[in-house]
């Protein structure tokens, strides 16, 4: 049996005409950037989602960069960060002017430890983005405490993360903004590059959506130099077509997360992730440990199952952070997880035979 890390065909195939459809018509009215396919799906999400304002962008890395610049986040300026994230989180940072400050990773949920936050506070620090990484929500009510305390701005990076929750409110809901991809590999994914700032601050929501649009909320009306990142219209239309399958999609995510952690509860040293208490973890990736885990990935691979590693380099080990002099021993439960972590295939469409398929497989290397 081979099965794929994430399978996108067949998710289409479950929606095919809607999709052909969404395409066809973007094709028919020429409608290719802008327009009512993207305030279309903008309404739809920040409606679905619980937001006053979703602010469509180019990617996620845009979304966060944006946020960053219209939170007048620059030079001399630091901002916290997990050591453990995709380099999107940190690289906007440094683009808009800042420094990155990392932090060691939750040795239970691989988010950031807050902690360790405090001790990594200076009279330089202006913001602390917590990545919901995985699908699992960090510790927001620690972090907004911090952030309260220290008069600090929260950044919430959702890339990974549409629809967790912690304590009934979604990720991205509880800071000034909420950043979001979708990216085709996404929980909610477009067919290109596509992403989204959420929030409840209207004042921000106009600024990011004027920075996104170089300068201009009506067009050759330039109130500001801003950058060229619109979410175009085919993105939008294939957003939308997928928006009101999410919560289903996610519920499948869900329970297969639930059939991987009863079935390989005690094989071998694997550890499965647990979920963090009165929180919702949307499972995007599900991230198993073992110290076998390139004899096992290796084992996998064999029978046909395709895996991957998020992420085989902390952000601080990167030849990109060697300026910052950063030494192993400044971030132990990263540098441990680094040589532990295997993602195996999560996506709403795997069946119980492909899930077995995969149990089997592992327990037999075991």
């Amino acid at each position: 049996m081979q099965i794929q890390f994430i399978d996108l065909h067949a998710q289409y195939l479950s929606i095919k005409s809607d999709i052909d459809n969404a395409i066809q018509d973007i094709i028919t009215n020429t409608a290719f950037i802008g327009g009512k396919p993207v305030t279309d799906f903008a309404h739809n999400f920040e409606q679905l989602y619980g937001a006053k304002h979703c602010v469509p962008v180019a990617n996620g890395t845009d979304a966060i960069y944006i946020t960053l610049k219209m939170l007048g986040i620059g030079i001399g300026d630091e901002v916290i960060t997990t050591a453990c994230s995709w380099i999107s989180t940190s690289e906007t940072i440094t683009q808009a002017g800042a420094k990155p400050v990392f932090v060691d990773i939750d040795p239970t949920y691989f988010t950031i430890d807050a902690d360790k936050i405090e001790a990594k506070i200076t009279s330089k620090t202006k913001a602390i983005i917590p990545v919901h990484i995985y699908g699992q929500i960090c510790d927001m009510d620690k972090i907004m405490a911090i952030a309260k305390k220290h008069n600090l701005i929260v950044i919430e990076d959702c890339a990974q993360s549409h629809f967790s929750e912690f304590k009934g409110k979604r990720a991205g809901l509880t800071g000034i903004a909420g950043t979001f991809s979708f990216f085709p590999g996404k929980n909610l994914g477009a067919y290109g590059d596509a992403g989204c700032i959420l929030t409840n601050d209207s004042g921000l929501a106009e600024k990011c959506k004027m920075y996104a649009n170089h300068g201009a909320l009506i067009k050759h009306q330039h109130q500001i130099e801003g950058i060229n990142s619109r979410l175009d219209s085919m993105q939008a239309a294939i957003l939308y077509v997928k928006l009101p399958h999410i919560l289903r999609w996610t519920d499948l995510r869900i329970q297969h997360a639930a059939s991987y952690t009863k079935a390989l509860k005690g094989v071998g040293d694997i550890v499965t992730p647990l979920v963090r208490p009165d929180s919702k973890h949307s499972f995007h990736l599900y991230v198993i440990r073992t110290k076998k885990r390139n004899e096992l990935e290796k084992h996998l691979n064999e029978h046909g199952i395709a895996t991957a590693i998020h992420y085989p380099t902390p952000l601080p080990f990167l030849p990109a952070y060697s300026y910052l002099k950063h030494q192993r021993s400044e971030f132990p439960m990263a540098a441990q997880a680094q040589g532990e972590i295997l993602s195996i295939p999560m996506y709403p469409e795997l069946t119980p035979e492909q899930i077995d398929y995969i149990v089997v497989t592992i327990k037999a290397f075991f």
